[in-house]
């Protein structure tokens, strides 16, 4: 079998060493190692892994911002990262997997099925990027249904604060992951919307342009769910 090359991001010098050999006992892995999400962007381009497991908490750079700045790059952009955390509550993992990730590999992991346990992650880069786009599209269609509920909500004036504190919430997470699976008109609305929202909320008074940014986003992500599903825009 062909050496699979795995980057292991973590702060932490102890995880650092379990990982290190953890992985030694497969044969076909090769490992490096990187202390921060800074030197791993570097790494990445250069050394081109197979795989990169990558630490959620770290210090001025944490795992979601360096994951996002790997699928920004061309050259990084297609590498499977599986993020390996603490926090692996399913609502957390939810989002791991909504920024991009492959997969979760909770702390503290069992160091003799680590090996085993990233092959499970490595399959055809097709394949994973099907499954996240899927799934990402199943997610659009429940935030455009939440969204056309929380524009007629609005519309009665009641708790307003609430409502628009929740549609940004759904604004800021379609304009980061509608961008890494290609969505970029989505992506381009929702971060507009995200930015009036913000505007209102510090200087209100803008609400013909929130409802219109919001009827919008709403608009693009009906058209794309409709046209992937096949079916009449």
């Amino acid at each position: 079998m062909n050496a699979i090359r795995v980057l292991h991001v973590e702060d932490e010098p102890d995880i650092r060493d379990i990982v290190e050999i953890s992985l030694s006992m497969d044969p076909d892995l090769i490992l490096q190692q990187c202390d921060s999400g800074a030197k791993a962007l570097v790494v990445a381009e250069q050394w081109e892994p197979d795989i990169i497991l990558l630490d959620v908490m770290m210090p001025k750079m944490d795992g979601p911002e360096t994951l996002a700045r790997l699928r920004g790059n061309p050259a990084t952009a297609r590498i499977p990262v599986v993020f390996m955390t603490a926090r692996a509550q399913p609502r957390e993992l939810a989002r791991f997997r909504s920024l991009g990730a492959v997969g979760v590999i909770p702390k503290p992991f069992d160091p003799m099925t680590l090996a085993s346990n990233i092959r499970t992650h490595i399959r055809p880069l097709a394949v994973q990027l099907d499954t996240l786009r899927a799934g990402f599209l199943n997610r659009l269609m429940g935030d455009v249904s939440e969204l056309d509920a929380l524009r007629d909500a609005m519309s009665q004036s009641v708790d307003r604060a609430g409502k628009l504190a929740t549609i940004q919430m759904i604004s800021h997470r379609l304009a980061g992951a509608g961008g890494i699976f290609g969505f970029v008109e989505i992506s381009e609305a929702a971060a507009a919307l995200e930015d009036l929202i913000i505007t209102e909320q510090s200087r209100p008074g803008n609400n013909q342009a929130v409802g219109d940014a919001l009827d919008r986003l709403i608009a693009h992500g009906r058209a794309e769910v409709q046209s992937l599903a096949g079916a009449p825009t």
